[in-house]
């Protein structure tokens, strides 16, 4: 009997789990989307949210289709200002299409990776009026900023934002490879 109240306690805190997830709009596991119009990944993370690659102008028609008014852009300066990497100038693509535009620029000794940049994706989605997009060049950099908003700012669990992260594009580490085993991430104890 006592066990059988221990699987009925772990059900309940499992579906309170999920129903917690999906009130708040994030999704447990990633939609994948085709990615016509994006490099490499174009994925549904939330009701309202997109992480992909750098959207072309015609990705850019689509996410509005699909009910995008902000767009959240990782790239560097370096990168979008540079037209062999971006042949066209977003910002104002986007100001054309009557999209918000926020530019959080994340790689390089210039622009880290911050506890700022995620109270900045925060502040990014909690004002859209729609829904968001959030990217860099191939979802490498945003996957990395979804997961740490998911923990810092939605409360998932360590493990349960890395898993969502693994079905984006985390990205595996080296030392996997030389493995040829893959790795558990754990957070360090504060």
């Amino acid at each position: 009997m006592l066990r059988a109240s221990y699987v009925v306690a772990l059900v309940l805190i499992v579906l309170s789990a999920s129903v917690i997830a999906e009130s708040e709009g994030v999704f447990d596991t990633p939609k994948k989307l085709d990615t016509e119009g994006f490099q490499e990944i174009f994925a549904q993370v939330g009701d309202n949210i997109f992480v992909a690659g750098q959207p072309s102008p015609e990705g850019l028609e689509r996410a509005k289709s699909l009910g995008v008014s902000k767009v959240v852009n990782l790239r560097t300066d370096f990168e979008m200002n540079n037209r062999n990497m971006v042949p066209f100038d977003e910002a104002a693509k986007l100001e054309e299409m009557g999209i918000d535009y926020v530019h959080i620029p994340l790689g390089g000794p210039d622009t880290p990776y911050t506890p700022a940049a995620v109270k900045q994706l925060a502040q990014a989605i909690d004002s859209a009026e729609g829904g968001v997009l959030l990217h860099c060049t191939v979802a490498f950099r945003a996957t990395h900023l979804w997961s740490a908003y998911l923990i810092a700012e939605e409360g998932v669990p360590f493990d349960e934002a890395i898993g969502i992260a693994r079905e984006l594009n985390l990205g595996g580490l080296p030392l996997e490879g030389f493995l040829d085993k893959p790795l558990t991430i754990v957070p360090a104890e504060q």
